[in-house]
């Protein structure tokens, strides 16, 4: 199975001039080494990043003949394409402006917008209904890390996919294809808290099995971490077997650090 490394980079960089000086630094490096690597050309992980609204649009065509996807960070729950809904955008509307993928579900999103189990099981029918992949956040509070629920609230997180395919059956065959799963725990998003690789290997085991159950399909779905993945860890969690990736926020924001991840799931695949 490919890895995928995601760069979220949430409300940065701050300036059109600060997004194009990273996509330099990254498009830079990114073809140094595709040409240094020659004897592993199909080995190399996905990259995506997911830029903000505002960005969404310049990035994609950057990247366009590039070996990069863009994602958005979000879409809107009311419509796939267009309504009356000041500041949403749809996903018809991030398609429009480049982006393949978008980001749903992120912890950010439900705690701060308040997103419920019903409007995230839209925000998946809206995105595959314009043909864009989706990446499903999903992840503990540290209370309930501490209470031992992991596993029991990923399961209700995870239901949005089950109500989905209620409605939209066909899209089981093409599950493996259009879904990635990113497990975040909440206490180890931008908090240098990580658990360790034995506690996410078992939980993204735990995920593999309750979405083939879900879904009634034997094809194995892609699983990323996230939350405080970085240079000096990521090399841990690509040589577990269960680790599909990584989803990555603030060490995105620089090529060196966001291509150190990449590398260490590069050279799992070699």
């Amino acid at each position: 199975m490919q890895a995928w490394v995601i760069g979220n980079w949430k409300q940065n960089p701050a300036t059109s001039h600060d997004v194009n000086v990273l996509l330099d630094d990254l498009l830079t490096a990114i073809n140094a080494e595709e040409q240094a690597d020659t004897e592993h050309p199909n080995s190399r992980c996905q990259l995506m990043v997911a830029p903000s609204y505002i960005h969404l649009a310049a990035v994609s065509t950057r990247l366009k003949n590039s070996s990069v996807l863009c994602a958005a960070q979000d879409i809107s729950s009311h419509s796939a394409s267009t309504g009356a809904y000041t500041g949403d955008c749809s996903a018809q509307q991030v398609a429009d402006a480049g982006a393949t993928w978008t980001i749903v579900g992120h912890s950010e999103r439900r705690q701060y917008h308040k997103e419920s189990h019903d409007s995230l099981v839209q925000k998946l029918s809206h995105a595959l209904a314009q043909n864009l992949g989706v990446v499903l956040c999903i992840g503990e509070t540290q209370t309930q890390y501490d209470d031992q629920q992991t596993l029991e609230v990923i399961d209700a997180q995870l239901a949005v996919i089950k109500d989905l395919l209620i409605q939209q059956p066909e899209l089981i065959s093409s599950l493996s294809e259009r879904f990635i799963i990113a497990y975040e725990p909440v206490w180890a998003i931008g908090t240098g808290k990580v658990p360790t690789v034995a506690e996410v290997s078992k939980t993204h085991q735990h995920i593999k099995q309750k979405v083939a159950g879900l879904a009634d399909t034997a094809e194995a779905i892609t699983v990323l971490y996230g939350g405080s993945v970085n240079a000096d860890n990521a090399e841990s969690f690509a040589a577990d077997a269960m680790i599909d990736g990584a989803l990555v926020g603030g060490a995105s924001l620089k090529a060196e650090s966001f291509l150190a991840i990449a590398n260490a799931f590069n050279r799992v695949n070699a």
